[in-house]
């Protein structure tokens, strides 16, 4: 099979439509894209990225244009386990998550794209295949919007085609959320799918007050109600505060999903595909999370997500998130009646408008 000759990266801050607000993270007026670009000896190209919500961007494009590159270098491209295990090992002692997990997921996506595209295939097809429609809910970071403005932007959501919402808490006073979520229930109606996400704002004890709280108004789940770490915390969350509870977005690898899963600390698995380890490590955990008889959902990068998500039967939620990245990229995520489709392109389906890119590169 061709080598890989070619791993290139480009670092890129993308300006938001308008400044995003959560718990944890504060304001953010802009994100950091950082692809990778690989090439093999026949110059096929696969194509891959992650993201920053703002900072060390920097850190993630030097592993990839560097320390990557250079264990990339003569590989056997249709070797991705090889070499993911290669790669992971050869980072491990300054690796084992932050940017250099982020570096190898956004390397390890490309490289599943270039063996798709060689394929003649859809990722999802290759991957498996299960169904191109995928449940998909509009992502709001939205925390410091009025019930008003909330509902306001929801109906734009629903206008688009989505058929479930989530919603950010965290205010200072829970009686703020409190009011919000029982707003957004009255306009959406019972059986709406309508999920809330605090950004690991919480202690245990504090997530399981809100908890008993928003059960009154049937949160679909309570996403990151504690620190990723705090294993022992959301097993608690999920036994006595009564709601569902998603998570796993801030966790950086197969292992942290294991023992959080083993643990009872999660209804919904949340890897995403840009910081747990790339399409290996992802459709590892959806596997992993099935043979606990548990549904998963994602975190950002829907682009990509969709899919995984397509090739996995025991897929809940994709989660859309309104990121920006829709003006740099050729046919966008389509959203059907609620469900996003699956495109049948060759490779993961994106094409970045690298032209206009290089007007916000880094």
């Amino acid at each position: 099979m061709p080598k890989l000759d070619r791993v290139e990266a480009g670092h890129y801050r993308i300006p938001l439509p308008e400044v995003l607000t959560d718990s944890t993270h504060g304001a953010m007026a802009d994100f950091e894209l950082v692809t990778c670009r690989v090439t093999d000896a026949e110059g096929a190209e696969g194509v891959g990225y992650t993201y920053t919500v703002g900072r060390n961007g920097g850190a993630v494009h030097h592993i990839l244009a560097r320390e990557i590159a250079e264990l990339a270098a003569g590989q056997d491209a249709d070797r991705i386990e090889a070499l993911w295990q290669h790669v992971w090992w050869g980072l491990h002692y300054g690796g084992r998550g932050g940017p250099a997990v982020l570096a190898q997921s956004a390397f390890d996506i490309a490289l599943w794209d270039l063996k798709a595209k060689r394929a003649g295939t859809a990722l999802w097809r290759l991957l498996g295949g299960h169904d191109p429609l995928v449940p998909c809910y509009a992502g709001g970071i939205d925390l410091e919007l009025s019930a008003a403005e909330l509902i306001a932007q929801t109906e734009g959501n629903l206008a688009r085609g989505f058929r479930a919402i989530k919603m950010k808490v965290g205010r200072p006073r829970l009686a703020e959320d409190v009011a919000k979520l029982a707003a957004m229930r009255a306009h959406l109606g019972e059986d709406f799918p309508l999920m809330v996400d605090a950004n690991m704002r919480w202690t245990a004890d504090a997530a399981i007050r809100a908890a008993r709280a928003f059960a009154p108004h049937d949160p679909y789940w309570l996403e990151e109600p504690v620190q990723p770490e705090d294993v022992a915390g959301h097993a608690r969350v999920l036994r006595e505060g009564g709601v569902p509870v998603a998570s796993g977005e801030n966790l950086r690898s197969l292992w942290d999903f294991q023992a959080l899963i083993a643990a009872g600390g999660v209804s919904f698995p949340e890897p995403d595909v840009t910081n747990c380890g790339g399409v290996t490590a992802f459709m590892k955990i959806t596997h992993l999370a099935e043979a606990f008889h548990l549904p998963v959902t994602s975190h950002g990068a829907h682009d990509v997500t969709v899919q995984l998500l397509a090739a996995c039967p025991n897929r809940s939620y994709l989660e859309a998130h309104g990121f920006g990245l829709d003006r740099y990229i050729a046919d966008p995520l389509r959203i059907e009646e609620g469900m996003a489709v699956a495109p049948d392109r060759p490779g993961h389906g994106i094409g970045f408008d690298w032209t206009g890119l290089e007007k916000v590169r880094a």
